[in-house]
């Protein structure tokens, strides 16, 4: 009986601590730019000891979260509103299909113009990035509904929020689930990027502030602080994935006969 997937990735893991303890200590690479683990683990516990880390902390969760909200709202409701309306969606492909791919970071010189440093210019670019990442998911979960329960609900006389609520929402709603886990990992790279670059309060400020100084060690440590984070979300995420989906045949490891 093979090993499991988690006792796998910790024996990964543990190897990937391991060769950052041996090659800098032999030589292999160069230990003014990579510092021990046991450096990066001491530099690692400093910071958590400092209340300023924990402020940090809170502002990279506080811009992320705010962000995501905005983009998970507009996205559901705008994709349901689009997705509901051939007319709608005829009007709008290629105007999505245009803006969809410019880069978040593109947006960067505008929102400094617009807001400077302050947490609008990060949810500007957290918005943005999340925000189709929501839509596309909820457009195709909308389109992926079945034409005959449509039409029926029609017959029936359901009123727009009542085919919503008991026809498109049913079979949407793994399409919003996979959105919003996917919303989420954007959301947070974008508001540490924000941080990183514009020089908004956070965790990506302070990375900026130790990698500027030299503290490699911590610069390192806080690397690994951001790298935690987005596991920790996409574990959160994937729990309340299954939960919402327990009645799915995707979560329940059914197989369609």
């Amino acid at each position: 009986m093979g090993a499991s997937p988690v006792v796998l990735g910790a024996i990964g893991l543990l190897a990937l601590v391991a060769l950052f303890e041996i090659l800098p200590r032999i030589g292999v690479l160069n230990r003014r730019f990579f510092p021990t683990s046991t450096e990066i683990g001491s530099a690692l516990i400093d910071q958590v000891q400092q209340s300023e880390f924990w402020v940090a902390l809170l502002d990279t969760l506080q811009g992320w979260a705010l962000g995501l909200a905005i983009a998970a709202v507009a996205g559901v409701v705008l994709g349901i509103i689009i997705g509901s309306s051939q007319l709608l969606r005829d009007i709008t492909a290629s105007t999505i299909e245009f803006v969809r791919p410019i880069p978040s970071v593109a947006l960067i010189p505008l929102a400094v113009l617009l807001f400077g440093t302050s947490i609008e210019s990060k949810l500007l670019l957290v918005v943005y990035a999340a925000f189709f990442q929501m839509l596309i998911q909820v457009l195709y979960g909308v389109q992926d509904v079945d034409p005959v329960a449509q039409d029926t609900a029609r017959a029936y006389r359901f009123s727009f929020v009542a085919r919503v609520r008991y026809v498109t929402w049913p079979t949407a709603l793994p399409y919003v689930m996979t959105g919003l886990r996917l919303s989420a990992a954007v959301a947070l790279i974008l508001a540490v990027t924000a941080e990183l670059v514009i020089g908004n309060p956070g965790i990506g400020n302070r990375l900026a502030v130790a990698q500027s100084s030299g503290a490699i060690a911590a610069t390192y440590a806080l690397v690994v602080v951001a790298g935690l984070l987005g596991v920790i979300v996409n574990l959160v995420f994937r729990f309340i994935e299954r939960r919402a989906l327990s009645w799915h045949p995707s979560q329940r490891g059914e197989v369609a006969v």
